[in-house]
């Protein structure tokens, strides 16, 4: 009996699982349209986490379930009507009510009606069964509009335009000059041969300043024996290799001297950024031995950042902050404490005009590929950033990489001019032009698998590296004409070793040139007469409370400069309160009825969720950019990692602040709650620091994981969470036993606590069933009056929480390995 009723009751629930799977298909599929239609309108992430967060509050609001539809204002029905959520909802709700569960006609009523249909018509729902057909078709009628939109704004919208505030007449001069093949002079334009370019190499119009207001020290870099290694890959291990280390350097040696410009060359994998990233200190992983020394006094990597540069590949810069200020940012944190702040702008002009920067100096730096700086140009920042600093040695990974031949010439200069002034320049260098490749002084030339096979000067015409390799027996002869660096690299090939019998690496250890080169070594390991071992009192060139009045200054200037995300979250802000002032209009005086202040709450509940999500989001990919610069700018000894943080977490007060008063000035009095001044600054204060929190939650994921894209999906995953147990879906109390401890630790249940109590808890109006509004409160909820202290610092305690683990993230991980 007992098994043919279980049969029985599958036969029946089964047709209304597949249903219900049927239409949440369906509702994924309309969602996933949405926001790829969001997406394709807003053309910019920060904008389309703001403005996805807006639309789902507006079809969540208008969805029936937050308001019901007999509630709902009658200049806002349209809304509810054109809600793909009060069509899903209505689906979902009639497959369920409707099913055998709830057919059960109640006693104690008069109506014929069961009870499934008496909860629908409870919450404003159409209890007849064809709504879940009404509400699948319109999922997929939706899903069909928002991709024909989606399809629309690509075809149609354009990205959008350069967000430079101007451009100065310099600006444009130096563009023209770029495109026209000329070289900027004061306010002159000088040409040059629109075929060659090492004309452009060999312009002294931006002439060298070898008597910068600043001096330093010149420095020698020796190494001898370099190895490095890293744990065996499983993949190799997996593969029958026995070895535990994957030796990626070996026994590398040479020298690198000041005013002298060095090319660090080889084919992909041989090892040449890895030497470089060894040398300057970069590398977060493996295991590291042989000899480094500087001026012969062995290095050591605290007091070596601070007489260093190195040039990433990528030239990583804040987007929102100017040419001149990212120098003036650099300088100010890299030079010592002694220099002043005229001799400081004084020298970063002299930097401006060493690396032709003048003319861009009040332009936006921007993202690469979208806006502000040509590839070129932020090659040239890049370098310019480092040379702020001072430095006795600068590296640069590909300082031409991306560029065509003209750019690529216009950097080289620029390097020139830096070797010129004493320095030692050291550079990696990928398939370069005959004038570029000759623009260098010496070449380090390594093999596959980490050896080097050639170390010295490149001669004229690169005479002195032909001779070399011509010597070797069986190389083959360079054609007149033909490019040297390739013909290197062609002749210098495992397979060519292969084919003549050969290996370059004991060729070269045999030759005169390393007998040279080592002998060079061993006199540059000695430290000169009379001189010293670099030492600093600290490990920063400035204290730790300049560092935070620095990175507050920065970030001030790339939150002001921020328009899709300062502006955009205002604006949607204020959208949102008149929006939810206009579909909430006076419900917040009607306290008669339970759903009246279900009413009001839903308003609560609203705001509170979609507002910080919103600010979450949108906050993500701005730390997200801001981190990447982050770790830059550390390796080069800027700051320690708690004043970035600092800046980033105390920036956001004002603004937030001034996003909670836009907000509950509009909302508080267009909904209606009570005008005193207790209840109104509790409104405010809970809507102050739950801003807060979410938005330190979000820079908290983005400090935790690797990218934007995980935060993200593990920024989601909470928001599901906070909802559920948020107190407004299903109250405390009925929360079963076993999960209401995650009321607890849920942080928009104590808002929710702190705004219901806080505007509801004291009142002692009487309902329709004789409780008065406190009781009501206290007995649904579990709310007390007297708990409001506590619950404003739980909620200030979350704030405080997740800056603390932001800035924890901060200092302690490090996603970027080298």
């Amino acid at each position: 009996m007992s098994l043919g009723s279980t049969q029985m009751s599958a036969v029946i629930v089964a047709p209304r699982f597949f249903k219900q799977y049927l239409l949440l298909l369906a509702v994924n599929q309309m969602t996933a349209a949405l926001f790829r239609f969001v997406g394709g309108v807003s053309r910019n992430m920060i904008v389309a986490n703001v403005f996805a967060s807006f639309m789902l509050l507006v079809v969540m609001v208008l969805g029936g379930f937050i308001l019901q539809r007999d509630k709902v204002k009658k200049w806002w029905i349209w809304g509810y009507w054109i809600s793909p959520m009060m069509y899903a909802q209505n689906a979902i709700s009639v497959n369920e009510m409707l099913g055998h569960s709830w057919d059960k006609i109640l006693n104690s009523t008069a109506s014929n009606e069961t009870l499934g249909v008496q909860v629908l018509k409870s919450r404003g729902v159409f209890p007849e069964a064809k709504w879940y057909w009404i509400g699948f078709g319109a999922m997929v009628g939706f899903t069909i509009l928002f991709n024909a939109l989606f399809t629309l704004a690509l075809t149609y919208l354009k990205p959008y335009g350069n967000s430079r505030p101007s451009v100065s007449k310099e600006e444009l001069k130096e563009k023209h000059a770029n495109i026209k093949g000329e070289v900027v002079d004061g306010n002159h334009l000088v040409s040059v041969n629109p075929v060659t370019d090492s004309a452009i190499m060999e312009d002294d119009s931006a002439s060298t300043k070898k008597g910068m207001i600043l001096p330093f020290v010149p420095l020698s870099v020796t190494f001898d024996n370099i190895k490095y290694s890293v744990d065996m890959p499983q993949e190799m291990k997996g593969q029958g290799v026995q070895e535990d280390r994957l030796e990626l350097l070996k026994s590398i040696s040479g020298s690198f001297r000041p005013g002298v410009l060095t090319a660090l060359m080889g084919v992909s994998g041989a090892g040449k950024t890895t030497l470089m990233d060894v040398l300057a200190g970069r590398k977060t992983g493996g295991y590291i031995e042989g000899d480094i020394r500087i001026s012969g006094y062995p290095k050591k990597q605290e007091t070596f950042a601070r007489v260093s540069g190195y040039c990433e590949q990528n030239d990583i810069h804040s987007p929102q902050v100017t040419v001149y200020e990212s120098l003036l940012f650099s300088a100010w944190l890299r030079l010592p404490k002694d220099v002043d702040s005229n001799k400081r702008k004084i020298f970063i002009e002299e930097v401006m005009e060493l690396v032709e920067l003048k003319p861009l100096r009040n332009a936006l730096v921007g993202l690469p590929g979208v806006n502000g700086l040509s590839t070129e140009q932020r090659k040239r920042l890049t370098i310019a950033v480092e040379l702020v600093a001072n430095p006795s040695i600068i590296f640069m990974d590909e300082p031409t990489s991306g560029l065509d031949a003209r750019a690529a010439a216009i950097v080289m200069r620029t390097v020139r001019n830096t070797v010129d002034t004493g320095r030692t320049v050291v550079c990696t260098i990928h398939q370069p032009s005959i004038d570029i490749f000759e623009a260098f002084d010496e070449l380090f030339l390594m093999k596959r698998g980490g050896e080097e096979i050639y170390a010295g000067p490149l001669g004229h015409n690169s005479s002195e590296l032909i001779k070399y390799f011509e010597e070797i027996q069986g190389v083959s002869k360079i054609k007149d004409g033909y490019n040297p660096a390739t013909w290197m690299l062609e002749v210098t090939t495992i397979s060519q070793e292969q084919i003549l019998g050969v290996d370059f690496s004991d060729i070269y250890k045999k030759s005169e040139l390393y007998q040279r080169n080592k002998a060079l070594i061993k006199e540059l390991s000695q430290p000169a007469p009379g001189s010293t071992d670099l030492h600093f009192s600290s490990k920063y060139a400035q204290s730790f409370n300049t560092q935070c009045v620095a990175c507050l200054w920065k970030q001030n200037l790339s939150y002001w400069r921020n328009p899709p995300y300062n502006t955009v979250r205002f604006f949607f802000t204020g959208i949102i309160a008149l929006l939810l002032g206009t579909i909430f209009w006076d419900l917040g005086s009607k306290v008669y009825t339970s759903q009246d202040l279900l009413n009001a709450m839903g308003s609560m509940y609203s705001a509170v969720l979609f507002i910080g999500v919103m600010n979450c989001t949108s906050v993500q990919p701005v730390v997200a950019v801001e981190r990447t610069v982050f770790y830059r700018e550390r390796a080069a000894g800027m700051y320690s990692a708690f004043p970035y943080a600092f800046g980033q977490v105390v920036i956001e007060l004002p603004y937030a602040l001034a996003q909670d008063i836009l907000y509950a000035v509009i909302v508080y009095s267009m909904i209606g709650f009570e005008w005193t001044v207790a209840k109104f600054f509790w409104y405010l204060f809970f809507g102050y620091f739950t801003l807060l929190y979410f938005t330190f939650y979000g820079m908290m994921t983005v400090g935790l994981t690797p990218n934007y894209h995980i935060a993200a999906i593990v920024s989601a995953a909470f928001y599901a969470i906070w909802n559920l147990f948020s107190g407004f879906v299903i109250p405390r109390p009925k929360v079963p036993i076993w999960w209401r401890w995650y009321c607890w630790i849920c942080p928009v249940a104590w808002t929710l606590y702190g705004l219901v109590v806080s505007q509801y808890g004291d009142i002692m109006t009487e309902m329709d069933d004789k409780r008065t509004v406190k009781v009501f409160v206290e007995d649904y909820f579990d709310f007390k009056h007297s708990w409001l202290g506590w619950v404003a610092a739980v909620v200030v305690a979350f704030g405080v929480l997740f800056a603390t683990l932001f800035a924890f993230a901060i200092m302690k991980l490090n996603f970027q390995k080298r």
